[in-house]
């Protein structure tokens, strides 16, 4: 999407609003002390020096709602290539190189980039060194030459990559090397990149490592090269994926290939340790992709797979083609079969909903979430016993809905994640709260209508960027009258209106959650007394 560039923060919004203001404030000549002509003169070369003197560095942003700095304006990207060198040290800074590919949609002296955590030593802009500072989490460049609308760039930066992060996501250290998890905002700590999911690309991974150590990363392999004691591993990406779905995981693993629906290539990745108590959970997933199928269409991309790692993170992720889980939510003892694969069916479902079709901003991110919870409740309805009942989840994230909504506002306009807690937005109303609302357009819709809008969304927008008045107006076309009233109240309104059909449902106060929904302690969720509950977890 074209953006204009920013306004200089000193230039007055408009001519005649703020000129007598800067009259008042200008100090007045002394009549007849200064000749018109030298005053006229003087006014010319100051004004010449100060259009001359260089503007302070600044970050950018498109004014995303909740992350207003991530993105940029001036530039759409068409493709990353990312090469990593990995000492095999997982608390040491890493030597990287990212290409950025991108074409210009505006007048560029100077461009921004979302960077932080890492030392950029040097830049090229199409083959030019190009000038580099910080400004906050933003890489500002300034590239040799001009930079015309419709220009295609090649970027350059040669930089590190620190894994020993702030804990609010980039890297993960493993109990044997590195993953990522860069939702909601913070692929910007592995790699300069425009961060934000308006802005899909295609990637591809080089990454080195010393012999013993496997690598992958999202996409399919498409070589691998030895040199010495090291081995350099290469994948890419046939769809575009947002940044925030980039994944590269290093550790001494076990890469398990096998075969899904149609053929389709599968591959999982776990620690080799633990590869044969983890295989039953790895046959599961062709049976859940054959089930999703039947719910919503083909598959959107070019492989899928799981990947386990052995950390503890509190969440299970969505990364593109290779969804990211915790070890222990498999070994846990207490959690019956149909649970766990609930929580594989809810990364899974997210390959279509936030996945192929991204959010256009990140107040969207409810149309992620309540797909996923969707499927992952239906699915647990289907697969599992009394305590997975569909109908009862719901009742109970209606009786709590109300104080969701006013812990985290409603659905699709969530509240402002908490100073230092960017994964603040995944709270309860993301979820359940929003499956809700799903939930209520089913019996509004009725059955038939509903699952033809779920198959026409990822349908119409698979590679692409869509948002909540997109999705107002695929259901109004399928429902046949406007539905812009239903959605006005259920995504919203303070209050969670009438369930359709279930007029005797009815709200309950509710014990308040932490500000950041609980996903830094989420992973209490494998342990819950109640399987099947409403249960939290990003992604």
């Amino acid at each position: 999407m074209s953006l204009p560039l920013r306004r200089p923060s000193g230039e007055p919004d408009g001519p005649a609003a703020d000129r007598s203001a800067l009259d008042r404030d200008r100090p007045r000549a002394r009549r007849g002390r200064i000749p018109r002509r030298a005053a006229a003169l003087g006014l010319a070369v100051a004004a010449t020096i100060a259009a001359a003197a260089p503007q302070p560095a600044e970050p950018l942003g498109i004014g995303d709602r909740l992350f207003p700095m991530l993105g940029n304006p001036g530039y759409h990207v068409t493709s990353y290539d990312i090469s990593l060198d990995y000492s095999g040290h997982n608390d040491r800074p890493m030597d990287v190189v990212t290409v950025i590919k991108a074409r210009a949609t505006a007048n560029l002296d100077r461009l921004n980039l979302d960077f932080a955590d890492g030392t950029v030593r040097s830049v090229l802009v199409d083959g030019q060194p190009a000038g580099h500072e910080q400004a906050g989490e933003d890489l500002v460049l300034t590239p040799a030459s001009h930079i015309h609308p419709g220009q295609d760039l090649r970027i350059v930066v040669h930089h590190t990559s620190d894994p020993r992060g702030r804990g609010d996501g980039g890297w993960i250290r493993t109990t044997d090397g590195l993953a990522m998890a860069n939702q909601a905002d913070a692929a910007h700590r592995v790699f300069p990149c425009n961060d934000h999911p308006s802005d899909k690309a295609e990637f591809t991974f080089h990454i080195t490592t010393p012999e013993g150590l496997v690598a992958v990363a999202n996409g399919l392999p498409v070589g691998e090269g030895t040199r010495g004691a090291r081995r350099t591993w290469t994948y890419r990406t046939a769809h575009p994926m947002a940044t925030e779905l980039a994944q590269i995981a290093i550790g001494r693993s076990s890469v398990v290939n096998h075969r899904g629906p149609h053929g389709l290539p599968l591959r999982d990745v776990v620690p080799s340790s633990a590869r044969l108590p983890l295989a039953r959970w790895l046959a599961k997933t062709p049976d859940q992709m054959a089930w999703m199928e039947s719910k919503v269409g083909p598959f959107p991309f070019e492989a899928y797979g799981v990947l386990i790692a052995d950390a503890s993170t509190g969440f299970e992720l969505e990364t593109q083609t290779l969804s990211l889980f915790e070890k222990r939510l498999f070994t846990t003892v207490q959690l019956p079969d149909w649970y766990v694969e609930s929580v594989m069916v809810h990364e899974l479902s997210h390959q279509w909903f936030g996945d192929s079709v991204s959010p256009r901003r990140w107040s969207d991110v409810w149309l992620n979430e309540a797909h996923a919870t969707w499927y992952e409740a239906l699915y647990a309805d289907e697969k599992g016993d009394h305590r997975a009942s569909l109908e009862t989840r719901m009742k109970h994230a209606y009786e709590a809905s109300d104080g969701w909504r006013a812990e985290g506002g409603p659905p699709a306009l969530p509240k402002v994640p908490d100073k230092g807690r960017k994964t603040g937005i995944f709270r309860p109303v993301i979820y359940d709260g929003s499956a809700l609302v799903l939930y209520a357009l089913r019996h509004k819709m009725g059955k038939a209508g509903f699952e033809r809008l779920e198959r026409e969304w990822v349908a119409k927008h698979r590679d692409g960027v869509a948002g909540t008045a997109d999705f107002i107006d695929l259901a109004s076309q399928i429902y046949g009258h406007n539905l812009s009233g239903f959605f006005w109240d259920w995504l919203y309104g303070a209050k969670t209106p009438p369930m359709p059909g279930h007029p005797d449902w009815k709200q309950q106060q509710v014990k308040k959650v932490p500000a950041d929904g609980g996903t830094q302690q989420s992973a209490e969720r494998h342990v819950a007394t109640t399987p099947g509950a409403p249960h939290l977890h990003k992604g």
